[in-house]
Order: C-alpha cells, then structure tokens, then sequence
C-alpha cells in the first residue's frame, strides 16, 4: 500500500511539472502568448521613460501623468492592484533598448508606457515587438516611427503606438505658421540628427517649399556642441527670416544665446521645437530667449483642467513640460485594453492574451482623451498614430517665463482655432 502510496504520488508529481504546464498553455489560445495574474498578484504595468540626464524633465512630466491616471483608477483594476515599473532609456537608442530589454525580460508586464525620445523609441521597439509586447509613446514624434516602408527610412513594427502627434502634420503647420502666418520669405534648419529633430527639420523644410517659399540652409549640430558660433556664422552668410531649431536642452539654450552676437542674424526669428518646450529652456537661456517661438502642445477643458489641479495637490507645482496630458491619454489606452481583453479566472486570477492586447489598442476609436478624440490608425505612414493632432500651438517667450517663473508661455498661434485666411 506504502509503495502504492508513493508510486501515486510519484505519478503527480511527474503531471505537476509536465503536464499542468502544457494544460496553461493549451488555456492560452493567443498567438502571442499571455499574461497570467494570480488571484492574489499585481497587474504589472511597464514605463520608458527619461529618468536621468539633462532632459529628465521630460521622464517627470510623463511619469506624473501616468501616475495620476493610475491614481483615478485608484491604482486598481479588475480588483487587482496596478504596479509601476519604470526603466530609465534616456534619450538614445541605446537607453531605450536596455529598458525595453529589461522589461521584456519580465513576463508579467503587461505593457508599456514610453518613451519619450523618438531615438529611444528606435532602440526599443524592435525588441518590445519581438516580445509579443504593446508601447504606448506619449511624446515621440518622428515621422519614421509609424512608417512601414523601410525603403524610405520607416521603422514600424508591430506593437507600437503613440497618443503625440506625427511630426508630418506638426512639420506641416509650422510651416504654415512660418509662411502665412509670420510672412518669411526664406527658412533656414538646424537639427542634431536625432530622429526627432532630423524629421521635423525635413518636414518643416518640405512643406516650406511646397508654399513656393526659400529653404537657403538645411544644417547639423552635434549633441553636446556648445560653440554655434560656427553653424550661426554659415546661417548668417543667407540672412534667412526664420531658423527652424527643434534641439534639445542644453544645445538649444547655447544657440540661441549666441544667435543674439551674431551680425546679419539681429532681425532673425527663432522658432523651437517641443524639445525645448519646458519650463527651466527660458532660464537656461536667458534675456536671449524672449521673443523666441516655441511650438509644444496645448491641452485644454474642464477634464484637463481638473487633471492640472490635481497635478498641483500630488506634486505642489505646475507640470514641467507638455506631454503629461498625453501620457495621462496613453495609460488610459493601455487599461482600456487590458479591460477589454481580460479573461477573469474563478479564483480571481486574471488572463491577458499579448496579441489580443495589441488588437485591443489598435481598434481605439474616439476615444475622449485629455488631448482630443483619440483614433489609432493601421495604415502607413501613420500605423500606431492615435492622436487627432489637434493639440498643438506656437508659444512665444516673454520676460515673464525669463524673470518670473512663470509658465507655460503666451500662446502666439493655437493651429485648432486660429485659421491662415
């Protein structure tokens, strides 16, 4: 009986280790795999984002807006708690692999939030996607990144998604506002060969044209420079009426610091990108930066409105750059998925099927979003665009931001309402 006894037990064991493995499989029919949550465990929720560095304003702006998504749910969701785990990818392609490669590394998350970088975005997203994973970006605009065709440069694959808008149609507006709205006859660029500068410089420059207008520089700088002096001199020689620099801190403080010293360049306009869209760039630059355009995104109602007050009660300041809303959108879609897809178990434990997720977010439509309604598309070169575009503006620099602290900026032109007729 003893021998009986143990030869069962003998036979259990061997099912326990081989066979209850093959009957979780067979219970997961997605073809990416899934996600299991026991009855008792977190839902594991992934982010990218800037912690460190000279830009970490950008990972504090995201993280707070994911985090007060959380918040309204009350870090819940199923009846299971929500979980943050946040990677640092910097803003290179680099960081962002190593943080997608850390959080692909790890079966129970189910998604992630990020980045923030578009060169962060290319050195994760292959990795995420080969993992069955979704990203949700809340402020990479590179045209590239929603692109299928990578005989033009593109770099889409599947899994990625972003609630910022497409650096086509930004690229496109500011051009009209260069054109039609400030009256410029010629543009010069400078980018730093990041995929985010590099594409919004193209697509600034191309549109120009198309309006029958002068493109007389198209340059680079490299990140890290801290001499235009070089770069500002060659601009100088073609007297453009507007310079196009969407650069990053702290390459765009140094620019247009010593544009000021630069003869041929006094009646010369500066137009920024979002990269420089943040609350330190006009200290940073000093008297030098007022006057300066900005572009960055402009978020209203009464919904962003109670969001912003609540960002004030959590972190007793006002946001430090302008994607916050969008990763406040970004988290909404991912949940909103998990939501939808979610196989709830009789012990309360709960299934996430990877490609059901993925299905889930792309199948978004008018969703009502902090930024807009939110739409995901499948075509290319807008495949994981999401965002309408519409929440978009050009700021301008006054002595308030330089000398008061105050912030965000004026709004100069608001591309939802105001119109080039």
């Amino acid at each position: 009986m003893i021998r009986r006894l143990i030869f069962a037990l003998g036979i259990f064991s061997l099912l326990a280790v081989y066979a209850f493995p093959l009957l979780a499989e067979e219970h997961c029919k997605d073809p990416l795999g899934c996600v299991e949550v026991g009855p008792d465990d977190p839902i594991v929720v992934g982010a990218m984002l800037v912690v460190s560095g000279p830009i970490n304003y950008l990972g504090e702006d995201t993280l707070g807006g994911v985090e007060l998504a959380l918040l309204a749910r009350d870090y819940t969701l199923l009846g299971h708690e929500i979980e943050l785990v946040v990677e640092d990818s910097l803003c290179t392609a680099e960081g962002g692999q190593t943080a997608a490669q850390r959080l692909a590394a790890d079966p129970t998350i189910v998604g992630a939030i990020g980045t923030n970088c578009s060169s962060a975005a290319q050195g994760a997203m292959p990795i995420i996607s080969s993992a069955g994973m979704v990203m949700i970006a809340p402020s990479n605009t590179s045209p590239s990144l929603t692109n299928e065709d990578i005989e033009v440069g593109g770099s889409h694959l599947p899994g990625y998604f972003r609630t910022s808008q497409n650096g086509l149609i930004e690229g496109m507006r500011l051009a009209e506002f260069v054109a039609l709205a400030l009256d410029a006859e010629t543009l010069a660029t400078v980018h730093d060969g990041d995929p985010y500068t590099e594409g919004l410089a193209r697509s600034v420059a191309d549109t120009f044209t198309d309006l029958n207008k002068d493109v007389v520089f198209e340059g680079a700088v490299n990140k890290g420079d801290t001499d235009m002096a070089s770069i500002l001199t060659e601009i100088a020689v073609h007297q453009p009426d507007v310079i196009y620099v969407p650069l990053f801190e702290p390459e765009s403080n140094f620019f247009a610091a010593q544009m000021v010293h630069i003869a041929g360049l006094e009646d010369t306009i500066i137009i920024g990108g979002a990269a420089s869209f943040a609350s330190n760039f006009p200290e940073n630059t000093g008297e030098a930066a007022i006057g300066i355009y900005v572009s960055g995104p402009l978020v209203s109602g009464e919904a962003y409105e109670e969001v912003l007050a609540q960002w004030k009660e959590e972190y007793g300041s006002d946001p430090p750059s302008g994607y916050h809303a969008h990763a406040y959108d970004a988290t909404n879609l991912l949940l909103n998925a998990l939501e939808a897809v979610a196989v709830v178990q009789e012990d309360g434990g709960v299934t996430f099927g990877r490609q059901a997720i993925r299905d889930a977010v792309a199948a978004t439509e008018d969703y009502p979003g902090l930024t807009g309604r939110l739409t995901c598309r499948e075509d290319s070169p807008f495949a994981g665009d999401c965002s309408p575009g519409t929440a978009l503006a050009v700021f301008v620099i006054t002595e308030a931001e330089v000398f008061d602290d105050n912030w965000p900026p004026p709004v100069a032109w608001n591309f939802a309402v105001d119109s080039f007729e």
